[in-house]
């Protein structure tokens, strides 16, 4: 269920067919390898079939330094407006994704994390309270604007599909749209 697109989201589209948002997928997991990282994948399908574009795309081990400089190697990338991660958003001592991607906001998005936490507890009770999503941007300054959203969820696929279907695809052109007018 979505809302109804106002003027600004129809604005949104409108540019989004122009310029399709170009997203970085990285998924985060000691456990996952490429044949088998269906929350990449998902977010992969669902970001496409939003019409957006799979710039970068990688999976690395939920180590802290590995997340770091794939995050940064992104943020410097004129090709990328948003960086989706998956994977590493739990409360285990492992889990370092979220503290990493915080370090980098210039802006939090705190709706979209107690929105994302608001619809997975409507799926899976109480146990939403164990995910820390966040989302929001970065602003480093090049010469091409250097905005990029960065948004974390959680590693599963059902996780992925909420906040990409319900968050996500419909409001990141929109957010993009909102930062270039």
């Amino acid at each position: 269920m979505t809302d109804p697109p106002t003027d600004h989201a129809r604005r949104a589209a409108a540019m989004a067919e122009d310029h399709p948002p170009r997203l970085a997928v990285l998924t985060v997991s000691d456990t996952r390898t490429v044949e088998d990282d269906e929350s990449g994948d998902l977010i992969a399908q669902l970001g496409e079939a939003a019409g957006m574009y799979i710039a970068h795309r990688r999976l690395i081990p939920d180590d802290a330094d590995a997340i770091s400089a794939a995050v940064d190697a992104w943020l410097g990338d004129p090709q990328t407006d948003a960086i989706l991660t998956t994977g590493g958003t739990g409360i285990s001592t492992r889990d370092t994704t979220i503290d990493i991607i915080e370090q980098r906001l210039d802006v939090v998005l705190e709706g979209f994390g107690e929105l994302f936490r608001m619809l997975s507890w409507q799926e899976i009770g109480g146990a939403a309270m164990l995910t820390r999503a966040i989302g929001g941007l970065t602003i480093r300054p090049t010469s091409t604007g250097g905005e990029t959203f960065l948004f974390a969820m959680p590693g599963s696929t059902n996780a992925v599909r909420t906040a990409m279907d319900r968050l996500i695809a419909p409001q990141l052109p929109h957010l993009i749209w909102e930062r270039r007018r």
